[in-house]
């Protein structure tokens, strides 16, 4: 059954395609008619229909994040990934690993099929063990003495040592997959059961009825009776094995069998516009049929007889059946222990084969525009970009009713989706809409002098003289949730600050964020620098996006705090600016004054209780208990229709209590507050720091001795004294705008506007000096003078 197809390679299309696909379209839903077939191309000598095969249970996916969906899997497992690094034997914990990941899939109710390498290495190791042991004895007998001479072990003959190893292969996977309670059978198939029509119905009627069983199907072609391999120098040596490659078998059965995708794994991470290795080689994330000029294929891999050229072949022409592809790496110590479950969870990995070719740029292209874009914005005078910025603000207040249109459109869909809370922050209205256009403008004023200004000046020897300047971080990725008005105002920053930006929104303003972005790119046009600010429409994942670290400098997340923790969790080797949570506290002393307490709890809370800066836990001091000004604030609550949650010590006050608060730790974004009671004006900054989560906290009180003490000891990004917790904004300290709140100790914290956006380089010029000049017999000394910064500069 099929060994010819994996030991032979590709055939001549009338030999070995056209009666495949003639009697495949017997069992189509809709026959591929003659002159179809006839419709064939070539592509690096092969060739392959160019309409796809139609499939009764559909057309091959668009796009990676519809992986998810997929219900009947094959999993071809390379020579590279199911052998040892001294291609003899099996690498055992990879080979566990990846049965524990097909396990998963198979109790989540998905078919799974293996298309397996690997009884040539196990055949060869239990093959070359005998010859070792039969030389040691003969050697003995010969020489009659212990000590054993050098022994040559001749090349192993490979359909010997498949013969050898196929039991034990299939012993092993069958031990493994007993583990997690799954049954599995071998099948071996050679080039008559494809070719012959009742055996290529009887290996398709095995196949579905193990299936039906819930038993996984391990197929490999009988290596045991494969007509010679072609010579090559690779067959000589005992360490080295020379098995063809199994990519033409897991395309014609995972066609053959209907399934929706199939998973490539061998030792390379995926296709790449140039040779794997060079200085120059990207990863291609999505492979189109008609992309073959832009792939330069490299090596073979390791082991194995096929190589990368041979994968794209077979990958699209199972494309062509109606199957999906990706091929990836399965042999990565990071990566192998979840490689196979992370492709059908529809994350980047490997290279994904696709027939649909998106519209727009992909988000590797948006980021390069972006970053180019951002360099071009740096080096326009501090004039032209304020002027860019005070045109998107004239816009804004210009398309007022378009913007308007586009809102109530995303309303209208998120109604009963979404959170009130949510859905407040999704709108926008004319005051929003001025506010913005303020707010841009004030960033448009203060950025005058943000980029290139000098902050440090150093006479380091005569005539060497060094500068620190400040200068754009480089690419920013802003993902936002609901809130359209944060993509001007995050755009109007990396603007000021020459930055390149990659904004993400949500689905639910989709309509909001297309007409805003429209506008800053209509904006950004006056200077020629349309693209430095890119909106992602595709289909990218967040946690996708988070791994583009060649491509972004620094993510800045504005949503909930699950989107920031998952965020923070997601990003490798990218730093992460922003708060997981805004548990902000107020802390009412006990020579508070009885109105202002009552005024700013109700600001703090209510004016805005989805905000990030709004109160979430109030602790009041012992001694208010029972008085007219705890009896006020309760009585405001109670008129704003605030549920009050109490914490342990305040309920033990009360005989009739509130419903006690499930977690000090919480951020409710509602209008929802904790009361809890303290002794001092020590235990509330004891209970901020062990609950809070550095974001924003307030005393309340009339001693200004207490107040200082509580300013100088709260360890976070605000600290206020007989202030609303909601003066925590961009916008309000003068900012123009902000990015976000951040509660990191690291280069920016507290409200980030302008300055945060922003990092610094040294500039250092002299004329033909040399270290070595000063040396302990060198002619220079050093100076360290500091010099006077420019007054323009200090404005």
């Amino acid at each position: 059954m099929l060994s010819q197809v994996c030991r032979s390679g590709f055939q001549p299309f009338n030999q070995r395609l056209l009666p495949w696909a003639q009697s495949t379209a017997l069992s189509r839903s809709h026959p591929v008619q003659p002159s179809t077939i006839r419709n064939v191309r070539s592509w690096s000598n092969i060739p392959f229909i160019t309409v796809p095969l139609s499939r009764a249970h559909g057309k091959s996916f668009a796009h990676r994040s519809e992986l998810k969906h997929a219900k009947r899997i094959v999993v071809k497992l390379g020579s590279a990934v199911v052998t040892r690094g001294d291609e003899c034997g099996l690498a055992l914990g990879r080979l566990a690993s990846i049965v524990e990941q097909v396990s998963v899939l198979q109790n989540q109710g998905r078919e799974m099929m293996l298309v397996t390498s690997g009884a040539v290495a196990f055949g060869k190791q239990r093959l070359r063990h005998e010859i070792l042991l039969s030389q040691s004895v003969r050697q003995a007998l010969h020489s009659g003495q212990n000590q054993l001479k050098e022994m040559a072990i001749p090349v192993l003959e490979a359909r010997a040592c498949a013969a050898a190893g196929q039991s034990g292969l299939m012993a092993l996977y069958e031990a493994m997959f007993t583990q997690y309670s799954i049954c599995a059978a071998q099948i071996l198939v050679t080039n008559l059961d494809f070719h012959d029509e009742q055996k290529r119905r009887n290996l398709n009627g095995t196949l579905h009825e193990l299936l039906r069983m819930n038993i996984v199907p391990i197929v490999n072609t009988n290596d045991a009776v494969v007509p010679p391999a072609e010579p090559n120098s690779d067959l000589q040596g005992v360490n080295v094995i020379s098995v063809k490659d199994n990519d033409s078998l897991a395309a014609r059965l995972a066609v053959e069998m209907k399934t929706d995708l199939l998973i490539v794994l061998s030792d390379v991470e995926g296709l790449f516009d140039s040779p794997p290795g060079s200085d120059d080689a990207k990863l291609i994330d999505t492979f189109y049929p008609g992309d073959q000029q832009s792939v330069t294929f490299g090596t073979k891999s390791r082991v194995g007889m096929g190589g990368m050229e041979a994968k794209v072949k077979a990958a699209l022409w199972a494309l062509q059946g109606g199957t999906s592809v990706v091929i990836a790496n399965g042999t990565h110590p990071k990566v192998s222990g979840h490689v196979i479950t992370d492709i059908v969870e529809g994350k980047k990995v490997g290279t994904f084969f696709s027939e649909v070719k998106p519209a727009g740029p992909t988000v590797e292209q948006q980021g390069e525009m972006a970053r180019s874009g951002g360099r071009m914005l740096a080096t326009l005078e501090p004039e032209q970009r304020a002027e860019i910025i005070h045109h998107l603000a004239d816009l804004l207040t210009d398309h007022r009713d378009e913007i308007l249109s586009a809102n109530k459109k995303d309303l209208e869909e998120a109604e009963g989706r979404l959170a009130p809370p949510l859905l407040k922050r999704l709108s926008l209205s004319t005051s929003k809409l001025n506010s913005l256009a303020i707010g841009l403008r004030q960033i448009a004023a203060s950025s005058q002098d943000s980029v290139g200004r000098v902050l440090r000046r150093i006479r380091v020897a005569k005539n060497l003289e060094l500068e620190q300047v400040t200068v754009p971080i480089g690419v920013l990725l802003v993902i936002f949730e609901s809130r359209p008005d944060c993509l001007p105002q995050v755009a109007a920053l990396a603007i000021a600050s020459g930055n390149g930006l990659l904004l993400k929104g949500g689905k639910e303003a989709a309509h909001s964020n297309r007409i805003l972005h429209v506008l800053t790119q209509e904006a950004l046009s006056i200077h020629g620098v349309k693209e430095a600010v890119q909106l992602v429409n595709t289909r990218e994942e967040v946690e996708d996006l988070c791994r583009l670290d060649k491509m972004i400098d620094l993510i800045i997340p504005r949503g909930s705090s699950q989107l920031v923790r998952d965020i923070q969790k997601a990003a490798k080797g990218i730093p992460v600016m922003g708060h997981s949570e805004g548990i902000c506290h107020m802390y009412v002393d006990s020579e508070a004054s009885v109105d202002k307490a009552s005024r700013l709890v109700r600001d703090s809370k209510c004016e805005y209780p989805a905000a990030c800066n709004a109160l979430e836990t109030l602790l009041i001091h012992r001694d208010l208990l029972r008085t007219p000004l705890f009896d006020q604030i309760i009585d405001m609550l109670r008129v704003e229709q605030v549920k009050i949650h109490a914490g342990p010590k305040f309920a033990s006050y009360l005989t009739f209590s509130p419903s006690e608060v499930k977690s000090l730790r919480t951020e409710y974004g509602d209008l929802e507050l904790c009361i809890e009671v303290v002794d001092s004006v020590q235990e509330a900054i004891d209970h901020i720091h062990k609950y809070g989560s550095s974001h924003t906290d307030v005393i309340v009180t009339e001693n200004e001795k207490t107040a200082e003490f509580f300013l100088q000891h709260v360890d976070s990004a605000c600290v206020f004294w007989n202030a609303s917790t909601r003066f925590s904004d961009g916008y309000r300290f003068g900012l123009g705008a902000e990015v976000g709140i951040s509660t990191s100790r690291i280069h920016a914290r507290g409200p980030v506007g302008l300055e945060g956006l922003l990092t610094t380089k040294w500039l250092l010029r002299g004329q033909d000096h040399v270290v070595s000049d000063f040396s302990e017999h060198g002619t220079l000394k050093y100076l360290h003078e500091n010099l006077p910064v420019p007054q323009s500069n200090t404005n």
